[in-house]
């Protein structure tokens, strides 16, 4: 197939409390507010952008703001965890430390595939997995924040492994493989004993920076989707024309989509896989600097044109978001 996804783009999960996610993203993790703006199909809240230096694509996390949601009911059909790389495995001795300075729930250091990781969970119960690049070769991580209060030899580089939760494993890894290109590498235990391996594609360069981690679980329940949980997965495609033909060819799979959607910062295409989660292809590009100088870059609420002239209306719903960090 000579259309290749690059990688990882973004993940977007659930908060119910903005102020609170901002605190624990910037202040514990370390990340960059890079945008703050609304949800574009529901303007009375929050949808927050997270990453390196400048947002680069394959180091953003994103939240949409949905207040009173009830907490995530983890089960299947779900993306189950989403990994954060760091640089390598000394950096897991540090995070582990600083977990405890800040009382995030954390397990142990343990191998995942070949690579050091260290689960954790933040306030609202987001499953998280930091993962060591010691090891790692294929897609390059971002650049850490200048500003950030962790130190940029221990700094989150972006998006790892996206852990992928279903009933079949089959149908899933078939529309991974066969429509989107991904390349089966291999596989580990499951960390429940009794369960079927843990399956690893990769796309593009390869490496976490690309790879979707696939585990079948017949003993759990449907998910049920609140704060705490992942709304959908992104990957990269380099170019609006290039997400056109991925329109053409998701279309002649039979599979219903949204079509060309224009999201200011980046081009998308929203598809369910066969178990129902929401994959969504997402352009390089024009990036997060488009309406924002990159020096100060979150701090101020960004809308896109077409919401611009409701400004007034929307930021009277809104609730302060404390930025003098970001300043």
């Amino acid at each position: 197939m000579s259309l290749t996804l690059k990688g990882l783009h973004h993940v977007s999960a659930l908060t119910a409390r903005a102020p609170e996610n901002f605190k624990f993203y910037t202040e514990v993790l370390g990340l960059r507010l890079i945008k703050k703006t609304v949800n574009q199909d529901d303007v009375s809240v929050y949808h927050l952008f997270y990453g390196d230096e400048v947002g680069n694509p394959g180091t953003e996390v994103t939240f949409f703001e949905i207040p009173n949601a009830g907490r995530n009911r983890d089960g299947n059909n779900s993306i189950s965890a989403l990994s954060l790389r760091v640089p390598d495995d000394k950096s897991l001795e540090y995070w582990t430390q600083r977990f405890e300075q800040f009382q995030v729930e954390h397990d142990e250091i343990t191998d995942r595939g070949g690579r050091q990781t260290l689960s954790f969970r933040d306030h609202e119960g987001q499953r998280l997995i930091l993962v060591s690049d010691e090891h790692n070769q294929g897609v390059a991580g971002g650049k850490p924040w200048a500003k950030s209060p962790v130190p940029a030899a221990y700094s989150i580089l972006g998006l790892g492994p996206v852990h992928l939760t279903v009933e079949t494993a089959e149908s899933s890894a078939k529309v991974l493989v066969d429509l989107l290109g991904f390349r089966r590498k291999g596989s580990y235990p499951s960390p429940v004993v009794g369960q079927p391996d843990v399956i690893v594609f990769e796309t593009g360069e390869g490496g976490s920076g690309s790879e979707i981690h696939l585990e079948e679980r017949k003993d759990l329940p449907q998910e049920r989707l609140g704060r705490g949980g992942v709304h959908h997965v992104a990957f990269r495609v380099d170019n609006a024309d290039e997400l056109k033909q991925w329109i053409e060819r998701i279309g002649s799979y039979q599979l219903p989509n949204s079509g060309f959607v224009d999201r200011f910062y980046f081009r998308s295409l929203y598809f369910r896989e066969p178990s129902g989660i929401l994959f969504e292809l997402a352009t390089d590009g024009p990036g997060f600097a488009t309406d924002e100088d990159i020096e100060h870059l979150g701090e101020s609420l960004a809308l896109p044109p077409f919401l611009e002239a409701k400004r007034e209306q929307i930021e009277a719903h809104l609730k302060p978001l404390d930025t003098r960090q970001q300043a």
